[in-house]
């Protein structure tokens, strides 16, 4: 999306760049940029493949899993066009369980499981493979290439290199989880494949990769193995749904895209309901497309295609805003990142428009925004080409978000979620005649998002493709239906945080480009606001601001100065959502009633201050950034440490 530098108000930083600020927020944005990919979507018919339920992920032993990462060729586009080579996770004892999203883990309430996490992105011979997408060496990214000298590193080019080609690193991350630091999937903790042809002087593993593997086995024992590592999740923490995903530096937009990730529901304990209240079963180990289940868990992202059935993502800047040069280090914008990047197609579960059958009775839907970039404004209609703004034809109870449950039902007719957040959602289907059909559409923008009304503050997504994401087809009752109706629930309460005795002032901050005659921005950085109410903007490798004392309830206050919103996650803490105010200093607004629960992730809004309360009580190392995933890349991200003053 292309901004004119007269629209900003530039603040030098030391580093030499400088941040650029809107002169006035809610300007009105260029239209999108055209997704790319060679697929015609004219051949691409929608609602052709059942959706995909994922199974219970199988264990490898006693409240074990070993997992890994593999590449394989998938039907993401309906039968009869061609396969898709991605990469996902799957159990190494049990080879039908990859697949992307892959099965998801169920964990129970305050019962602890090990997972080995393996990086099996070789072939049949222990070759490593190359990535999928275009890896652009000249970010802040883990950089094997580097050694243990030069990893992590934004390395120094004396030309605009080519793209990386060599093996990938990777580190999963449990999006929500309460765990400790060795656990917890810090960027700077990958680690390459076991393969045998390794590069020379290539780092295998992450700068902070060895120190969590000793700490591991110092504080819970068990060594991890090359190529590997292994991470514990406690489960303490209330009953609600979880993802992982990869978290490597500057790669998770590419590894993310290119497939391994998976649903993580923990059940059970004292902020849990009976069974029976909620609509169920859910999938089972041993789920097949026969089983009727009531509860499914539903993975929302955007892809592009090219016309072989090989996924799209742009290998140039020009992609973007037209620029093509020059790059890195001529100038100073990276030759292949993009700053966002909205795909063409909507993928639930790995297929592109699935189709679900339903009976006339309730189910539960566990909701993951798992795009790259885009926000999704999702509504159940009859008509997926109505005019947008469309008519909701029924609506979606949200029980649960990031952390558990809401303080009460919520009935919306339109469902707004960011990337990484996640909604537990009860619909009802009774009485509706059999052989109706609905369809859940996204009403959100082609576009970066900035806060508003379809239609009204930004286009709809096109209603041919992108406004589309699935559909609902009502069969006959096969069981009856003894799940309490969503109005007359008695959610559990969440837990209080206690009154607040720090509060932190964060920024939110867009890089524009130096070089002369570009109007692009070059990065986002996160970072702290001075005492006259200025951001002082932060790279990932500056001293670390943010250093919370364990069990000390903290304010924080995300002080957004671009022109777009950011889904802000913090790690270890599940946070309450206490006010948006914009900055002139209007009257503050108080949480939607989808974030009366815990939350991991929160939008922050153009010109407005966000304020959460969170307290941290494992001391250790995490970080906090943008789960746009292009923007977290690029340095929009930022360590925490947590420990005793």
């Amino acid at each position: 999306m292309k901004r004119t530098r007269r629209d900003f108000v530039k603040i030098s930083l030391a580093a030499g760049s400088a941040v650029f600020l809107p002169l006035g927020f809610g300007l009105k944005k260029a239209a999108a940029q055209v997704p790319g990919g060679t697929f015609n979507l004219s051949n691409l018919p929608k609602y052709m493949t059942q959706l995909f339920v994922p199974p219970a992920m199988p264990t490898s032993g006693p409240s074990y899993y070993e997992i890994a990462v593999r590449q394989f060729a998938q039907q993401i586009l309906p039968a009869g066009l061609p396969k898709t080579t991605v990469w996902g996770y799957g159990s190494v004892n049990h080879p039908a369980s990859f697949h992307y999203p892959t099965c998801s883990i169920e964990a129970t309430n305050n019962q602890p499981i090990r997972v080995k996490w393996i990086n099996g992105l070789m072939d049949a011979n222990r070759d490593y493979l190359p990535h999928l997408l275009p890896v652009d060496p000249t970010l802040h990214w883990a950089n094997p290439p580097g050694g243990v000298s030069g990893r992590d590193t934004k390395p120094p080019y004396v030309s605009t290199p080519g793209l990386y080609t060599g093996p990938v690193p990777l580190v999963p991350h449990l999006h929500g989880a309460h765990v400790t630091d060795e656990s917890d999937g810090y960027p700077e903790a990958w680690f390459l494949p076991s393969s045998r042809n390794i590069p020379a002087g290539y780092a295998t593993e992450g700068t902070f990769y060895n120190r969590f593997k000793r700490s591991f086995k110092r504080n819970y024992g068990g060594d991890w193995p090359d190529g590997a590592a292994i991470f514990r999740y406690g489960n303490d923490q209330p009953a609600t749904g979880l993802w992982f995903h990869d978290h490597t530096l500057g790669m998770t937009r590419l590894n993310v895209y290119a497939g391994p990730t998976g649903h993580y529901l923990i059940r059970g304990g004292s902020q849990d309901l009976p069974s029976g209240v909620l609509p169920g079963p859910a999938p089972t180990v041993s789920a097949s497309a026969a089983d009727r289940f009531y509860e499914i868990p539903l993975l929302f992202q955007d892809r592009s295609f090219n016309g072989d059935g090989s996924l799209f993502y742009p290998d140039s800047r020009e992609f973007f805003d037209g620029i093509a040069g020059p790059y890195i280090p001529t100038s100073d914008l990276p030759p292949a990142w993009n700053p966002e990047f909205f795909a063409n197609t909507m993928v639930v579960n790995g297929n592109t428009w699935p189709y679900l059958q339903v009976e006339p009775r309730r189910y539960r839907f566990r909701m993951v925004n798992g795009c790259n970039s885009r926000f999704l404004v999702l509504k159940v209609v009859t008509n997926p080409l109505a005019p947008r703004p469309a008519s909701p034809a029924l609506p979606m109870w949200q029980i649960g978000a990031d952390g558990g449950f809401l303080k009460t039902p919520a009935q919306q007719a339109k469902l707004l979620m960011a990337p990484s957040e996640r909604a537990d959602i009860v619909v009802d289907f009774t009485n509706l005649p059999e052989g109706t059909s609905l369809y859940l559409i996204n009403e959100g923008p082609d576009e970066p998002f900035g806060g508003g009304v379809a239609g009204t503050d930004f286009p709809a997504a096109d209603p041919s493709t992108t406004g589309q994401v699935m559909k609902f087809v009502v069969g006959r009752l096969r069981s009856r239906d003894t799940s309490v109706q969503p109005s007359e629930l008695n959610l559990p309460r969440p837990t209080r945080i206690e009154r607040p005795q720090v509060t932190r002032r964060l920024s939110l901050n867009e890089v524009m480009s130096e070089y002369p005659g570009f109007d692009g921005p070059a990065m986002a950085l996160l970072g702290t606001m001075d005492a006259a109410g200025n951001p002082v903007p932060e790279h990932w490798t500056n001293p670390i601001s943010e250093n919370p004392r364990p069990g000390v309830p903290e304010i924080w206050e995300f002080h957004n100065f671009t022109e777009d919103a950011h889904p802000v996650h913090v790690h270890q803490v599940q946070f309450e959502v206490l006010e948006r105010q914009s900055m002139d200093g209007s009257e503050a607004r108080k949480p939607e009633a989808s974030e009366t629960g815990r939350k991991d992730t929160v939008i922050s809004y153009p010109g407005e201050i966000t304020r959460v309360k969170l307290q941290f009580d494992i001391k250790g190392l995490f970080v906090w950034h943008c789960h746009i995933l292009e923007h977290e890349d690029n340095e929009m991200m930022r360590p925490i440490i947590v420990d005793e003053p």
